[in-house]
């Protein structure tokens, strides 16, 4: 019994928010034709509204994000070509980061750093327990099981750390720069901004799935070391 609450709660949190932030984009991904313009075409007005020529807009297969290192707003297909408000509010979130590097705001240079950091702590960390399950524990002396315990902790505590730090530049993101731009711009009707509110806190909550699922994979590395 408790083995199963144990796993109940754990897939509450590891689902939960995905599944929440697929039902909260879903419902307001109708066509909207009072809409003039798609959610790419709304991020290129906004982005040289900004003075952002330099930043590109693209369609990508799966996954909406900004990438600071190609100055990139990329969108999946449905909010790059739709003209929904949650294609609206996506475009909206991701110039919203496009603005933040522009601003030099801090927290989003030392998420880049972090997750720099963590691929390369990823990296050493898989070969460090490649080579131990390849070596079998029983042929590893306690160092270098302390060796392998060492790189499955640090690359634990990176990855934690860089989730911890990407919610607050998420949500700044959302309702410190998109949502004032769609308000303050008339971008969408007083009456869709209850809605919108809805979809850029799940644009930033998006990343709390990850972070579970990231945590659960580290609880499963520290298995293993066990």
């Amino acid at each position: 019994m408790l083995w199963l609450i144990l796993i109940l709660v754990i897939g509450t949190l590891v689902f939960g928010p995905t599944l929440w932030v697929r039902s909260v984009m879903k419902r307001h991904s109708g066509n909207r034709p009072d809409f003039p313009g798609t959610g790419g075409e709304l991020a290129r007005h906004l982005l040289d509204s900004a003075d952002l020529t330099d930043v590109t807009v693209e369609q990508v297969p799966a996954g909406d994000h900004y990438d600071p290192a190609k100055k990139s707003v990329r969108l999946t297909k449905s909010n790059y070509t739709g003209r929904s408000l949650t294609a609206v509010a996506v475009a909206a979130h991701e110039v919203g980061h496009a603005i933040q590097d522009r601003d030099g705001y801090k927290p989003l240079h030392v998420r880049q750093r972090i997750i720099k950091i963590a691929a390369l702590t990823d990296t050493i960390g898989s070969v460090v327990l490649f080579g131990l399950s390849f070596a079998g524990s029983a042929a590893a002396g306690p160092r270098v099981l302390l060796l392998g315990a060492i790189a499955v902790v640090l690359m634990g505590m990176v990855r934690v750390f860089a989730n911890l730090i990407t919610l607050p530049v998420e949500l700044d993101a959302s309702f410190n720069r998109a949502l004032p731009i769609l308000e303050h711009g008339r971008y969408i009707k007083r009456e869709d901004l209850p809605a919108a509110k809805g979809i850029l806190k799940a644009a930033a909550y998006t990343y709390i799935a990850s972070s579970a699922l990231q945590l659960l994979n580290f609880f499963r590395l520290l298995r293993g070391m066990r």
